[in-house]
């Protein structure tokens, strides 16, 4: 039979017998630091292992009591399955004990015991006494109603019966999500002579294999797996529940700390902004203030905070909110995750919570926008928190990579979540090639936004035939890049709404607005053009013949070459496009027989002056018809 990883964790006030607790179930001391021999209390986290009769292994965590070390309880507490709550027997319910218990309820551990140690060191009635205390100090948290088991580390008293409940709580234990990312809370590191660095730590997620790629986080350090060890055990794979030891080829010891995370690469974003749900205890000291400088801990890390409340000036003791914390130093975590927040001085717990979103932009305070958006993070279902993300995201969008960063799902999850917003049609993937979305809502947004910029455009340039790309695109937010703009381009136009010829953009239903007159001095040009033939008039000319200044002119001879009706030789000098026709038809008839034409022959062609020869050869030239050979000039392949 196959049993899930499962991770037991001790809690409860300094010197109730934890790790003699631990010491007798598995034949293994916790207290590994000399100055906890020395000081007889446990300083560190200390670890070991237990097989049960079911077959069953625990992992098992020892955590200190003292109230000085309240954050290895914590670190502790990150990634347990089952918590066993020691109470001595002789002392009853102590100061560590509650707020132990209190630790436990705001990171969300679901199952657990208390097992009343000492029991050999008092008589029958003070233990039921105890006992009595115990169940009114549990009624409301997780542990009300829990089996109450009655324990000696000297005479064993108790000890089957403990087996018994422990293998009974750990089958009620729901396995680990494996398909998702790995990710290892780092809560120790050495080394060890010809392997290098080692971190350890309660793998919360995922699997990991030797032989793969790993990233350090938040400082995003590369390292590769040489091999791994679950409870002492070398393996080839560790699983999420597993107490696990990876061997990191690539680091040096120096390298990585306590607090930092091993996982997959690209997995994590690390951030100094968190935004995210807080219980303030009703034990807590005073109400939770906005701009209250605090201690956050969070997995194995712990780091300063300031706590911006984002809907009150405070929050009293026994209420919860929303807040965002402004972190002193980056943290990488995933939406869900729970934390802790301890007062500064005296060193006391002020509350916790579930972390809803993990690189948050700075908000407003009082926004009723903001506190709708986390509440669809805190309570919202798959469909909505993802929407979330990408209307967050607005004309930016985001790639499947940064959705997998921000969201706590596995790959496959996530595939399935965007697959069904697509093709219920409310998401766009714009850019496969980068596997970018965008919301429906927000292309038409700026579908709109365009049709009222080239609408605005031609509203004030009725004689020009339309914006350019580039000048449109600048005109929209700057988060608009060139591949969603060229697929907002081609939606409109695949629509009817836009028109897009070469380099430029018009509504479809746009053309040049002549007014009267306009349209008598514009037949009255081209019909200049079309009598010239080869020998066009120049620019003085024509506003002598039609005794109009060119300031006047010049816009409506830019209508006539958008029109087609004109070509531009070049910045002076234009020919009526029948003619130029005419003559690029006899120069492909003429090259074709005779393989090039010189200078000399093409004037002999065309019967004009030089003046115009020369700027139409380079024409033709510019225009990919003809290719210049020496003096000569030759038909093009493919013309």
């Amino acid at each position: 039979m196959t049993f899930a990883p499962i991770i037991l964790g001790t809690a409860g006030h300094i010197d109730h017998g934890k790790s003699s607790l631990i010491t007798a179930l598995t034949g293994i001391d916790p207290d590994r630091l000399k100055e906890e021999k020395l000081r007889g209390i446990t300083i560190e986290l200390g670890f070991a292992y237990l097989t049960l009769p079911t077959g069953q292994r625990l992992g098992i965590v020892d955590v200190p009591g003292h109230e000085r070390f309240v954050r290895h309880m914590v670190a502790g507490a990150t990634g347990m399955d089952l918590v066993a709550l020691v109470i001595a027997a002789d002392e009853g319910v102590m100061p560590q004990t509650r707020e132990h218990l209190e630790i436990c309820q705001l990171l969300q551990v679901k199952h657990g015991l208390v097992v009343l140690t000492k029991a050999d060191l008092v008589e029958e009635d003070w233990l039921e006494l105890v006992e009595e205390e115990v169940r009114e100090a549990l009624k409301g948290t997780f542990l009300d109603g829990a089996p109450i088991v009655r324990f000696s580390a000297v005479t064993r008293q108790g000890e089957e019966e403990l087996l018994a409940v422990l293998g009974d709580l750990a089958h009620r234990v729901p396995p680990k999500p494996a398909g998702g990312i790995f990710r290892l809370p780092v809560d120790r590191v050495f080394t060890i002579k010809g392997f290098g660095t080692v971190v350890t730590g309660t793998a919360i997620s995922g699997r990991l294999r030797v032989g793969e790629s790993v990233v350090v986080y938040p400082p995003g350090y590369k390292a590769r797996v040489r091999s791994l060890q679950v409870h002492g055990a070398s393996v080839e794979e560790a699983l999420a529940g597993n107490r696990t030891a990876v061997n990191l080829q690539g680091l040096e010891k120096e390298e990585v700390e306590r607090g930092m995370v091993v996982a997959t690469g690209g997995s994590l974003i690390p951030s100094r902004r968190l935004d995210a749900f807080v219980e303030v205890l009703p034990s807590a000291p005073r109400p939770l203030k906005h701009r209250q400088a605090v201690r956050l801990h969070t997995g194995t890390a712990e780091g300063l905070a300031v706590a911006l409340l984002l809907a009150d000036e405070e929050i009293p003791p026994g209420k919860a909110g929303y807040v965002q914390f402004l972190l002193r130093d980056r943290l990488a975590l995933k939406p869900g995750d729970r934390y802790v927040i301890r007062n500064l001085s005296p060193a006391v717990t002020w509350g916790g919570g579930q972390i809803l979103h993990v690189n948050p932009p700075r908000h407003k305070r009082r926004q009723e926008s903001v506190q709708k958006g986390l509440e669809v993070l805190e309570k919202g279902d798959r469909p909505a928190q993802l929407t979330f993300y990408l209307e967050e995201a607005g004309p930016a969008g985001r790639s499947g990579a940064e959705l997998a960063a921000l969201l706590p799902w596995s790959p496959d999850e996530l595939k399935q979540e965007i697959a069904r917003l697509t093709q219920s049609g409310q998401c766009l993937r714009y850019d496969p090639e980068n596997d970018r979305y965008l919301l429906l809502a927000t292309a038409r947004s700026l579908e709109d936004q365009i049709g009222r910029l080239l609408s605005d455009y031609h509203r004030k340039n009725p004689l020009k035939p339309g914006l350019s790309k580039e000048e449109l695109r600048r005109s929209l937010p700057p988060q608009v890049e060139v591949r969603l703009f060229n697929f907002l381009l081609a939606r409109l136009s695949e629509a009817g709404r836009v028109a897009v010829e070469k380099d430029l953009v018009r509504l479809a239903a746009h053309k040049v607005q002549l007014a009267a007159d306009q349209e008598d001095l514009t037949r009255a040009l081209e019909a200049l053009y079309r009598r010239g033939q080869l020998s066009p008039p120049t620019l003085k000319e024509v506003e002598a013949a039609l005794q109009t200044p060119l300031a006047r002119l010049q816009p409506l001879l830019k209508v006539l070459v958008n029109q087609g009706a004109l070509v531009k030789v070049k910045e002076d000098l234009f020919f009526h496009q029948e003619a130029m026709a005419r003559l690029k038809a006899e120069l492909v008839d003429f090259l074709k027989k005779n393989k090039e034409i010189t200078v000399l022959q093409f004037k002999d062609l065309t019967q004009t002056s030089r003046k115009f020869t020369i700027p139409l050869l380079e024409y033709f030239d510019t225009t990919r018809t003809t290719v210049r050979v020496g003096e000569a000039r030759r038909l093009r392949e493919g013309v």
